[in-house]
């Protein structure tokens, strides 16, 4: 069953999200697949830092990725391919934006890639460097004359499991990855290597085949995502009230971890929310990603 978002962008401009959960055994590995058309709410987004893969088929003007700020800023026409990020993604839209996509589970993009998770860990890769340009440029074609959002997300859910492969290990990888996600990332990764009966290196290894990261660097990232998305940036905020609940050593450890993990400081960050709830009050991108000014 899909489900469709409509956010206003100002006074006259929409935005459409439709989005809807694959069928098995594609649920698995992905949360949902979307489609997206209109005008994003600012120029510039950033994407803080979070648990979870993602891909863009483009089909409309190329937008811009900068994947870190010692990093150059390129140029994506075809869509990208983002595995679990260590670090603040940029964002640079087009005026107006149209695109299809899969949010997939941290474990799930490794089935369709032919290359380690590892590989991509903060450097986004192009569709057509995962998938080929004949291949790609074929996909978006036929994405591109589809009638409709509806057909267009039937289209990749078939395109995605024409690629599924097989992925040995991904067991591992998916029970004690819900086990992080279970404890909001509080869990010692010792605890994880006997409770999955294997070595801390073959355990290491197995996360950075699949998510791209170890499970440390994984469980810093669910504990942090998990942290700053209980956050109501329009109620007071007790920081240290907060931190300690999370389970973090003080208060300059977690503000430590905030500009790490988005560049900003906690109320530099919750200034921001809330400059993007004023003014795109139930904008379907509200929540994660952030303006730039």
């Amino acid at each position: 069953m899909s489900q469709v978002y409509r956010g206003h962008v100002g006074d006259t401009v929409g935005v459409e999200y439709v989005s809807r959960v694959p069928r098995p055994p594609l649920d698995g590995l992905i949360d949902d697949l979307y489609y997206l058309e209109g005008a994003p709410p600012y120029a510039r987004l950033t994407l803080p830092a979070s648990p979870a893969a993602f891909l863009i088929v483009n089909l409309g003007a190329p937008f811009r990725i900068r994947a870190g700020a010692n990093v150059e800023t390129a140029e994506y026409a075809d869509g990208c391919v983002v595995t679990t990020p260590t670090r603040a993604f940029e964002f640079g839209y087009p005026l107006r934006t149209r695109s299809v996509g899969v949010h997939f589970k941290p474990w799930g993009l490794a089935p369709f890639l032919p290359m380690p998770a590892a590989e991509l860990c903060d450097r986004p890769a192009t569709i057509e460097q995962v998938w080929g340009r004949p291949a790609t440029a074929e996909l978006r074609d036929r994405l591109a004359t589809a009638e409709g959002p509806h057909e267009m997300l039937t289209l990749l859910e078939e395109e995605l499991t024409r690629r599924l492969g097989e992925a040995a290990g991904l067991g591992l990888v998916r029970h004690t990855s819900r086990i992080i996600a279970a404890t909001s990332g509080a869990v010692a990764i010792d605890d994880l290597r006997v409770s999955a009966g294997v070595s801390s290196t073959h355990l290491a290894q197995r996360f950075k085949e699949f998510i791209g990261v170890t499970p440390k660097r994984f469980a810093r990232t669910y504990r942090f995502a998990a942290t700053v998305l209980s956050i109501n940036p329009a109620e007071p905020i007790d920081w240290a009230d907060l931190a300690g609940g999370a389970g973090y050593f003080d208060q300059a450890h977690f503000g430590h971890e905030f500009r790490a993990f988005t560049g900003l400081t906690p109320t530099r960050y919750v200034d921001v929310r809330r400059r993007f709830l004023r003014e795109h009050p139930g904008h379907v991108l509200d929540g994660w990603p952030l303006p730039i000014d």
